[in-house]
């Protein structure tokens, strides 16, 4: 017997499943799946055993159903097997067989729910990679957590984990934010120039007002002093562009890496598009490509919705990438001869299996919706027979609120609400829960109230609230009793029969499936899910405790009885952790 009781009660299904039609393929066995139910008077879980089973067994799967549930019913742990609906098998536990997966958690601690099942393959999670061209924002923050959460769930799975963060330090935004730089610089200098002057003079224009850039401008200044400029005015470009670029990047860069601290976001790797660029890699990319024959001359017809006077037809370098599913192909070269930001992109994705990536995951915002297909087709080139994969998330706007009203866009960062902000407003432990409330592909309203109140509509208080009392409990046993997971691992169980107690047991056992079903389907948000449930069925049994004596943990004249109870309460305890883990946020020892 495991850790993961799904796991085992699938085993044994599988097992039944080759006597009851002998001689499957093996593919059919990988496809068996054993879910919990969605209905208690269903049983604990179900099999979709027969219905997989039935077209190469070549028989109605009712009829392979009831073969099941004649093979499993009274062995081992199953209590009882029932033929429902078009195949499926309800299949009811032995309590003692749940009541066995609390001496698991408690010997495991935190640690239960850890899965082999990812067999150590190399993810790469890539997420955030904000430009360095301002302060992080709340869109950057949903992506953080998201990517975050989703690589300590792969982790936890099994997997391989690299948690990395692009730099976009190089392109036309780049060279805005260092014209903007030097605005503020020159404001530093003394310069007379005002916005709308500066901005005459700029190529494209100034981009990048917001008022975080004049501590970059004063650092150019107290370094430097006028000899950027020339009478207080800007100097040729060639004299300050690429120490007024470097400066701004490290000094955005170190700010966005102080905000990602403060939201407990620590990557592995920082990779630099700029120097990957320096290196010749997109140039070897696209050479490799050729050799695959994939590169080719050629004229795009023109974008959905262009009048043909709107569009200049061109001859330039495709990539085939309708060969991988894509709607067009894609162009690798600009006009100019240059590269695109797609070349750079293929390039960066084949430098990630370079490194050994198995599997890359990338956190994107919504926006990026359409690039998905020809950067996935990219990677199916690239990869050729290796199986390499991409995953893509995409995570929607978010939009925050106060008091049911859109909060104030930041004024020191000029158009949007910083992540700053927002931490400053509500914690960490708040903006993480909260973010994960949501599946990623869904837009979601912040709202600030909500966040910081101490209501079950919290969810991240609900939960936390749910250890607090867990961990009450447990100080107020040890008065009385050892309460060391070693001492309430051996202590008997049968006492526990109540609904509402095995409704908590069932919860807990069903946490190892919740992480391999998540991270498989790459869906961290499940877990906040799951912790919520968690800690409403523990709150239900605290409750029902202050009605029914025979409920309270604690229970001076039955040692037996209370034993069991706290071994339950501890359980309970690390499992919320587990997850809380999983998330990033804090399980918090009592509530003020």
């Amino acid at each position: 017997m495991t850790d993961n009781i799904f796991a085992d009660i699938r085993e044994a299904v599988v097992t039944a499943l080759a006597h009851v039609v002998p001689d499957l393929p093996a593919d059919i066995s990988a496809r068996v799946e054993v879910t919990p139910t969605k209905d208690a008077a269903h049983g604990d879980m179900a099999t979709n055993a027969a219905m997989v089973a039935s077209k190469a067994a070549r028989r109605k799967p009712q009829d392979i159903a009831q073969a099941l549930v004649q093979a499993l019913s009274g062995t081992g742990m199953i209590e009882k097997a029932e033929a429902a609906g078009p195949g499926f098998v309800n299949l009811t536990l032995h309590a003692h067989a749940l009541r066995a997966q609390i001496p698991a958690i408690l010997q495991r601690g935190e640690a239960y729910g850890d899965s082999t099942g990812g067999g150590g393959v190399r993810v790469n999670v890539e997420y955030v990679s904000a430009n360095p061209t301002g302060p992080m924002h709340i869109g950057h923050c949903r992506g953080a957590v998201v990517g975050d959460a989703l690589a300590n769930l792969l982790s936890k799975a099994g997997f391989s984990v690299t948690k990395e963060y692009l730099i976009n330090d190089a392109g036309g935004q780049v060279t805005a934010l260092a014209w903007a730089a030097y605005w503020r610089y020159l404001q530093a200098a003394g310069t007379p120039l005002t916005e709308a002057e500066f901005s005459e003079i700029v190529p494209g224009g100034l981009q990048y007002r917001g008022e975080y850039l004049i501590p970059v401008g004063e650092a150019l200044f107290a370094a430097h002093g006028p000899s950027l400029a020339e009478n207080a005015k800007p100097a040729d470009p060639a004299l300050w562009f690429v120490l007024v670029r470097d400066t701004a990047l490290t000094m955005m860069l170190a700010s966005i890496r102080e905000d990602l601290d403060l939201l407990g976001v620590h990557f592995d790797v920082f990779s630099s598009e700029r120097e990957l660029m320096e290196t010749g890699a997109t140039d070897a990319t696209i050479a490799r490509l050729e050799q695959l024959g994939l590169i080719y001359e050629g004229t795009l017809e023109p974008p959905k919705g262009k009048l043909p006077d709107d569009w200049e037809a061109r001859e330039q370098m495709l990539f085939r990438s309708t060969q991988y599913g894509d709607d067009v192909d894609r162009p690798l070269r600009k006009s100019d001869g240059s590269n695109t930001y797609f070349a750079n992109d293929i390039s960066y994705h084949a430098d990630k299996i370079k490194r050994g990536a198995q599997i890359m995951i990338d956190i994107w915002g919504a926006d990026h919706g359409g690039y998905v297909s020809r950067m996935k087709a990219a990677t199916r080139a690239l990869a050729g027979n290796d199986g390499v994969q991409l995953d893509v998330v995409l995570c929607q706007i978010v939009k925050v609120l106060k008091g049911g009203e859109p909060v104030r866009m930041s004024k020191r960062a000029g158009t949007f609400i910083t992540l700053r902000d927002l931490l400053e407003e509500v914690g960490r432990d708040a903006v993480r829960f909260t973010m994960l409330t949501r599946k990623a592909d869904a837009q979601m309203d912040f709202d600030i109230d909500a966040a910081i109140a101490q209501t079950r509509e919290n969810p991240v208080f609900y939960v936390q609230y749910a250890h607090a009392r867990c961990r009450s409990v447990l100080r107020a046993a040890a008065a009385q009793m050892d309460t060391t997971p070693q001492a309430l691992a051996q202590a008997p169980l049968d006492t526990l029969a109540d609904p509402s107690e095995m409704a908590l047991i069932r919860r807990l056992a069903a946490w190892p499936r919740m992480v391999e079903a998540a991270a498989l389907a790459r869906e961290p948000h499940r877990i906040a899910f799951f912790l919520y449930d968690l800690a409403g069925d523990f709150h239900m049994l605290w409750n029902r405790g202050r009605e029914d004596a025979a409920l309270r943990f604690i229970q001076a004249e039955r040692p037996v009885e209370t034993a069991a109870k706290i071994a339950l309460v501890a359980a309970t305890a690390a499992v919320i952790r587990s997850g809380l883990a999983v998330m990033g946020v804090t399980p918090v020892e009592e509530m003020r």
